[in-house]
């Protein structure tokens, strides 16, 4: 993409009234204007709120609010020049139950208040092989999440990285938080839509499609998914110290990194 062209976008962006862009300042260390009030005063509703993480360019955001309309969506994302293209669509198509925030994910506690969000999705985000804090599923996140999540708020994850797959598995189990969902191949047979239904999981796992997930399956990729929650076990109120996983990282490092290597040969 030109500069010019992103520029453009950039200032497009600026007059779309689904996208916020607020400054650092005003989120780093620092309750952002909204914090506690995006049902009251953004949305006009006491709908659930759902965030998708990374959302890119919102691709996932807008096909879950068109087939959820009872719910409010925001997407998270640091670019801008990505962001556009939902927000575009959003405004455009006077999708009311839709929001873009362009800001680091870091920053969510600051954004929303506990138990202001009622799921969260992340979809195909940057494994992170070597650096786990970066990880959206690491221990470091969760604990921002739980802090904005009702108590049985569910996470997804979809990836096309069995690393990151098998990373959150274990971490959910070494810290023994219930997994509804966990399928090394949605598009395999373990995911029908009836157990999906069975498991009152949205079968938007299956029929919607982002640009990188169709990429990836011509790849020849599979594609993964897990759904849990941060509830202890048994359940309280409060969540304890969330631990990293003990389990072998580096092997499933280079398990990555030569199936990835095995597709680009192909």
């Amino acid at each position: 993409m030109s500069r010019y062209n992103k520029l453009l976008k950039f200032a497009e962006n600026e007059t779309f009234d689904c996208l916020f862009q607020p400054p650092m300042e005003e989120v780093f260390r620092k309750d952002y204007k909204f914090k506690n009030h995006w049902h009251s005063e953004v949305f006009g509703n006491n709908n659930p709120i759902v965030l998708e993480l990374g959302c890119g360019k919102g691709e996932y955001t807008v096909a879950l609010a068109e087939r959820n309309p009872q719910k409010n969506y925001i997407g998270i994302d640091i670019k801008g020049a990505r962001l556009w293209k939902g927000a575009k669509y959003a405004q455009t198509n006077g999708l009311q139950n839709v929001r873009f925030i362009r800001t680091k994910i870091d920053f969510i506690e600051w954004i929303f208040g506990e138990g202001e969000v009622s799921e969260i999705w992340i979809t195909f985000p940057d494994p992170q092989l070597t650096r786990a804090r970066k990880r959206l599923t690491s221990s470091l996140f969760l604990e921002r999440y739980s802090k904005i999540l009702i108590p049985d708020g569910l996470i997804h994850l979809k990836t096309d990285s069995r690393f990151l797959h098998e990373y959150t598995k274990a971490l959910a189990k070494q810290n023994g938080f219930p997994l509804y969902i966990s399928s090394s191949d949605i598009y395999n047979v373990e995911s029908s839509p009836q157990k999906l239904k069975e498991t009152n999981i949205p079968e938007e796992i299956l029929n919607v499609q982002t640009f990188y997930e169709q990429f990836y399956i011509k790849m020849g990729l599979k594609i993964t998914y897990l759904c849990f929650t941060l509830l202890s076990n048994p359940p309280d109120t409060h969540i304890a110290e969330i631990k990293e996983p003990e389990w072998d990282i580096e092997y499933w490092q280079v398990v990555e990194e030569q199936g990835r290597s095995h597709q680009r040969i192909q």
